[in-house]
């Protein structure tokens, strides 16, 4: 229901424009009433019944698969040639990472960000560079690679950096983004009463000179495309927001971003701050206005679209909704919306977005953050296109547009029982990649080659491979960070006869092997001891969960944990300054519940030593076959 709030109240106030009303008269089904768009007087939709769907009164059919996207406007920093134009900002990579447990490697975040790349973002915030010396390494990385990748029509990805307002966070980004051929510079100071008083123990009038001398800076230092953020703009007096935007504007900031950075905002609030900002900040016409919508109240994606609406051309988002506490707006949600609604409720709104790759980023970064998504997530949820209800599944044998508003095709996720391909031991590498692509992975010949390996060993033990256990096997495989240590074996003796006994044998970056034995109360107690003997990194297991990904006693089991390092592993939150404690998680999958435990494991040991500044060196590229 969150996406049915975009409909916002209209207001009386004469310079603001009219947003969409709320119908006085409920009927059944649910329906409301808008006012006629202003970019659609010849269509006399002033008293159209819209239901909660895509389609109007007259039920269209879903979107049609790979639809053609409109021409993505040429990239100005200040200014977009075509007013429909929607900029997607993605922060997955700042803003997604500091949920709880979702480290990257900077291997990780360059794979996500050559992902993002693919699926057409305009603006990737690679991360916040003063926060540590390897989010630096990692920003630097992707500006250098990524922001110099030109496709076939011109497009490279924007590399941000954010920054707080204060000159060494400033060149420190500026250092890390430079190397793009569009880098952009964030930079962002509180604004409400709240955050004054009790963070910065500033007034209003300090505030305003240090933003506006923070933003002439990073425009001294040879950036052209400089982003100003208020922090906590949804509690924001109204009055103070015009004059501190104005004064950055002035000092030559190119986008401002008004953030609700706590959720406290609704739909209808949340539109009529971005109007009458447009309405009322001096110098507002000549830059870019942006949302960022935190999750709080379950309405950032309602309010993202509420402030497009209203007059916002970019929008600040990330992959599976992920960051900080409830998370942020959700690039599928918002981008899908757009794409199902923008033509006949937001006035003709579009986005650059290539929905194909939806599916695969969503897989890459919930696989490589280890935050698994809802399966009723909207969009890219396992349960999204799934129909069970009989009623349900009478329309959909009739016409899939009765329940659908969405071809699954669209996002890159194929319709897997409309093959009749059931995979075993006897199928061969061309029907896996085939079933692959139809679960939205594109993999190359190495990938394919290393996961066909694992599937022709699950299938000797199974009769029958499901999507789940394919699914379950990319993630072991190809989602997984760059190897300090390597599970090679592991044996365990346990039951009720006395302690269980673990050996464990491992690789190092050099390909040498260790092996170590240790006990303890269970098998994985003494798998992990063993383990710790040979890795000898303290360290303190947070969290530990294991699911069957299908039925039956010879399904695989996937296992995630969440472990934090005893040694300093520390950087710094973006917004409140403070240093905060790192915790790395871990995925393993196998049919063997050991096994899958000691990868899990291993994995976030390996995510964790990455992470330290002075690492060993990555183990060479090469397959070592371990159990399934």
């Amino acid at each position: 229901m969150a996406s049915s709030l975009l409909r916002n109240p209209t207001f009386s106030s004469p310079p603001t424009p009219s947003l969409p009303t709320f119908s006085s008269t409920i009927t059944t089904p649910l329906s409301f009433r808008f006012p006629p768009s202003p970019h659609h007087h010849h269509h006399h939709r002033s008293s159209v019944s819209l239901r909660l769907s895509c389609s109007l009164s007259d039920p269209l059919p879903p979107l049609p698969p790979h639809s053609l996207r409109r021409r993505r406007p040429d990239y100005i920093p200040n200014r977009i040639s075509d007013p429909n134009y929607v900029r997607i900002f993605d922060t997955t990579l700042r803003d997604g990472e500091q949920s709880p447990g979702a480290t990257l490697t900077s291997k990780e975040k360059l794979d996500i960000a050559r992902q993002l790349a693919k699926l057409g973002v305009d603006i990737i915030e690679a991360g916040f560079p003063a926060a540590s010396k390897d989010d630096f390494e990692a920003v630097k990385t992707i500006s250098e690679t990524v922001g110099n990748t030109v496709d076939e029509n011109g497009y490279v990805p924007v590399i941000c950096g954010l920054s707080r307002c204060n000159k060494k966070d400033i060149q420190t980004a500026w250092e890390a983004v430079r190397y793009a051929k569009r880098p952009r510079i964030h930079t962002f100071i509180a604004t409400s009463d709240i955050h004054l008083e009790y963070k910065l123990k500033k007034s209003k009038k300090e505030v305003i000179e240090i933003a506006r001398n923070m933003v002439k800076f990073a425009r001294s230092l040879g950036c052209e495309d400089v982003e100003f953020s208020p922090e906590d703009a949804g509690r924001s007096e109204r009055e103070f927001l015009y004059e501190i935007l104005g004064e950055v504007i002035k000092a030559g900031a190119t986008t401002l971003n008004i953030p609700d950075t706590v959720g406290i905002t609704l739909p209808s609030e949340f539109g009529q701050l971005i109007a009458d900002l447009k309405a009322n900040t001096p110098g507002i016409d000549n830059v870019v206005i942006s949302t960022h919508c935190q999750n709080d109240l379950g309405l950032s994606t309602a309010n993202t679209l509420s402030g497009a609406h209203a007059g916002a051309r970019q929008v600040e988002v990330t992959i599976n909704g992920i960051g900080e506490r409830a998370g942020n707006a959700s690039l599928e949600e918002v981008v899908m919306a757009i794409k199902c609604r923008g033509d006949h409720v937001l006035g003709g709104l579009f986005t650059g977005i290539d929905t194909r790759h939806i599916v695969m980023t969503s897989k890459m970064v919930e696989d490589y953050t280890g935050m698994q998504t809802q399966p009723h997530k909207a969009i890219v949820g396992a349960n999204a296109f799934a129909h069970e209800s009989g009623i349900h599944q009478d329309g959909m044998l009739k016409h899939k547009g009765t329940y659908e508003i969405i071809c699954p095709e669209e996002i890159g996720l194929e319709r897997s029982n409309d093959a009749g391909i059931v995979l075993g031991k006897l199928s061969g590498r061309h029907a896996l990649k085939d079933r692959l692509t139809e679960l939205g992975y594109v993999l190359d010949d190495e990938q394919l080659s290393t996961i066909f390996w694992r599937f022709k060993s699950v299938a000797e033990q199974k009769k029958r491979v499901t999507d789940a256990d394919i699914i379950a096997l990319v993630s072991d495989e190809v989602f997984q960070p760059e190897a300090v240590w390597k599970l090679l074996d592991i044996q365990i003796t346990c039951g009720t006869l006395g302690l269980s006994t673990a050996t464990v044998k491992l690789a190092d970056a050099d390909g040498k092997e260790h092996c170590a034995c240790s006990m303890g109360t269970g098998p994985v107690d003494s798998a992990y001891k063993a383990v710790d003997l040979i890795v000898k990194e303290p360290t303190t297991l947070l969290e530990y969960s294991m699911n069957a990904v299908t039925e039956g006693i010879d399904a695989i089991a996937t296992t995630r944990v969440l472990v934090r390092g005893n040694n300093n592993y520390t950087s710094t939150n973006a917004i409140t300054g403070e240093e905060v404690q790192r915790t790395f998680s871990g995925t393993g999958a196998g049919m063997d519940i050991v096994v899958s435990s000691v990868k899990a494991y291993v994995g976030a040991l390996n995510k964790m030593l990455d992470f330290k500044e002075n690492s060993p060196q990555k183990v060479p590229s090469r397959n070592i076959k371990v159990p399934a």
